[in-house]
């Protein structure tokens, strides 16, 4: 039997602190090591809750080097926290990509989630859509778009997508003309003050969207399944 350490995987809320669970500050207060995306906006969060853990980042830039030190952390039996800036890490971050290096190199690593916010499932939530089936994109690239947008717009589910203010309306002017009846729900700055929904017609949305006199916020675009 070995004596490795755990990985916990743990979510953090994605934008009210108030969304953390209570097992996620125990463990983000026990662990030995804590590694993160963004360690300004842990150390942020780690305040807030009085938790003295120190972070250290790891982000997607990261090599194998700092996967391989986190490696050697969980075998000398260390017990380790990863999280992102905000929600769940391995959505749309290298957490995943971490995860699958070290189960690679040592299979019997115990790798735990802890549960909790999710910009994905929040959102969803609150669409209104039949999500029972749907496609995530997670962010849309920058090149090939031609091809994203064909995906989008051939799906027979709802598709869920990540966007930036910057972009978000380049990207559906580039599919509204072509999504016949189906409905569009955005959700910015979930949790937050300034928390908003969009809902209607692709049409609709656009509309809205560029109505705003300064859009800031990270969204969460669906679109709904063809009827």
């Amino acid at each position: 039997m070995n004596n490795f350490g755990t990985l916990y995987i743990v979510a953090t809320p994605i934008g009210n602190l108030g969304d953390i669970s209570s097992r996620a500050i125990d463990v983000l207060r026990s662990v030995d090591k804590l590694y993160t995306e963004d360690t300004r906006v842990t150390n942020g969060l780690l305040k807030n809750f009085d938790i003295i853990t120190s972070s250290i980042s790891f982000h997607a830039h990261s090599d194998s080097h700092k996967m391989d030190l986190i490696l050697k952390d969980l075998i000398d039996g260390k017990s380790v926290a990863l999280v992102t800036d905000a929600g769940t890490p391995g959505i749309s971050d290298p957490g995943n990509e971490l995860v699958d290096y070290l189960l690679s190199r040592e299979p019997e690593l115990k790798i735990i989630p802890i549960p909790g916010a999710s910009a994905l499932t929040a959102a969803l939530s609150v669409s209104g859509f039949n999500a029972r089936e749907f496609t995530f994109l997670g962010f849309l690239p920058k090149k090939k778009l031609q091809a994203v947008y064909k995906q989008i717009i051939d799906s027979e589910i709802v598709v869920v997508y990540f966007d930036s203010p910057h972009r978000v309306i380049k990207n559906l002017e580039a599919i509204v003309g072509r999504l016949e009846d189906r409905r569009i729900f955005i959700a910015r700055e979930l949790t937050k003050l300034h928390e908003t929904h969009y809902r209607g017609s692709a049409e609709k949305v656009l509309h809205q969207l560029k109505e705003e006199k300064n859009l800031k916020g990270e969204l969460v675009v669906i679109i709904e399944n063809k009827k």
